[in-house]
């Protein structure tokens, strides 16, 4: 079985981390952080908006079974892709709308989707989502981890 990696920042990663768990063909999924400049960060730290980190979900997922085309529709149907730096009450650089690919395929496929989604008037404002090369993905502390399965719960303010 070929497996392959996605990642996504959408917000608050809790709620991202369950719908994306629901897919058929997603394997495993692991909340952490990426995109800045601090080695090890703590969830304090980027809590901070200083460390240039964005909450993130990777995605372990088996190709043969979901495509990375359905794993973006997703993506973008969970969150508001136009806003800069925030979802719902949450804002920081740390909630940026991002995606972290992981392969050449998969940054044409993104670009590719925004675009489509851009011309078919999907939105009323600009697609602020990021499209950036995958770098270190920090795995958040194991508290974060499944939060909301853990508690019973099946979504936050998402």
């Amino acid at each position: 079985m070929a497996i392959e990696k996605a990642t996504f920042g959408a917000g608050c990663f809790w709620g991202v981390e369950t719908r994306f768990n629901e897919i058929t063909g997603v394997i495993d999924t692991a909340v952490g952080y990426e995109g800045g400049n601090l080695e090890h960060p703590t969830y304090k730290e980027v809590c901070t908006d200083r460390t240039g980190h964005a909450e993130v979900v990777e995605v372990t997922f088996d190709p043969s079974r979901v495509s990375y085309e359905t794993l973006l529709d997703a993506f973008f149907a969970l969150h508001d892709p136009t806003q800069v730096n925030r979802q719902g009450p949450d804002w920081g650089t740390q909630y940026r709308s991002v995606i972290f690919t992981h392969t050449n395929e998969q940054f044409a496929q993104a670009r590719a989707k925004i675009a489509e989604l851009s011309a078919a008037g999907s939105y009323r404002k600009p697609i602020a989502t990021q499209v950036v090369p995958s770098t270190t993905f920090w795995k958040a502390e194991e508290y974060h981890q499944k939060y909301l399965e853990k508690r019973g719960m099946v979504s936050c303010h998402i």
